[in-house]
C-alpha cells in the first residue's frame, strides 16, 4: 500500500519520493510530456544538483508574513500598496538575518545593496511609474457594462 501511495504522489506532485517511483513503468510511459524530469531523476546529474536558484530560504517565517500584510490589505486596513511595501521591507530584515547568520552557507540569500525605487523603475523592462490620473479612473461593473452595450448605452 504504501508503494502505491508513494508512486500516486509522485505522479500528482511531480517530486519523487523513491528512485523506484520514478523508475516505474507509468513514468517511462508519461517521459515524453515530462519535458526531461524523469531523464533528469533518473539521471547521476540528480545527486549533483543542488537548490542555488530561486529558493525560500525560511518558508514558516516568510509565510507568516506574507499572509499578515496580504490580509491587511484584504481587509482594507492599509492601501495595497502600503501592505506590499512593509511586506518587502520585513522579508528584506528576516533575509539579512539569515544571511548574516550563515547558516544555509552557499545557498543562503545573498542581499542587494538597498537602491531607490527610480534606479529600478528606469531598467528597462520594468513596471512604470505610478501615473496621477486626472480624473481619477473608476471601477465599472462588469454586468452593467454588458447591460450598457447590449441596449447600445455608453454606461
Amino acid at each position: 500500500m504504501a508503494k502505491t501511495t508513494s508512486l500516486k504522489k509522485t505522479h500528482v506532485g511531480l517530486t519523487p519520493i523513491r528512485d523506484s517511483d520514478i523508475r516505474h513503468e507509468s513514468f517511462t510511459e508519461r517521459a515524453p510530456k515530462l519535458d526531461g524530469l524523469v531523464e533528469f531523476y533518473r539521471s547521476p546529474a540528480r545527486v549533483a544538483w543542488t537548490p542555488t536558484e530561486t529558493n525560500v530560504p525560511d518558508y514558516p517565517k516568510l509565510a507568516q508574513l506574507w499572509w499578515q500584510n496580504v490580509g491587511e490589505a484584504v481587509s482594507g486596513e492599509v492601501t495595497v500598496s502600503t501592505a506590499m511595501n512593509n511586506l518587502a521591507r520585513e522579508q528584506d530584515k528576516v533575509l539579512q538575518r539569515i544571511e548574516r547568520a550563515c547558516v544555509q552557507k552557499e545557498c543562503g540569500p545573498k542581499m542587494n545593496p538597498k537602491k531607490d525605487e527610480s534606479y529600478w523603475l528606469n531598467k528597462p523592462g520594468s513596471p512604470k511609474a505610478k501615473v496621477n490620473e486626472k480624473p481619477q479612473g473608476k471601477t465599472v461593473d462588469y454586468d452593467g457594462l454588458l447591460q450598457a452595450w447590449r441596449e447600445g448605452r455608453v454606461q
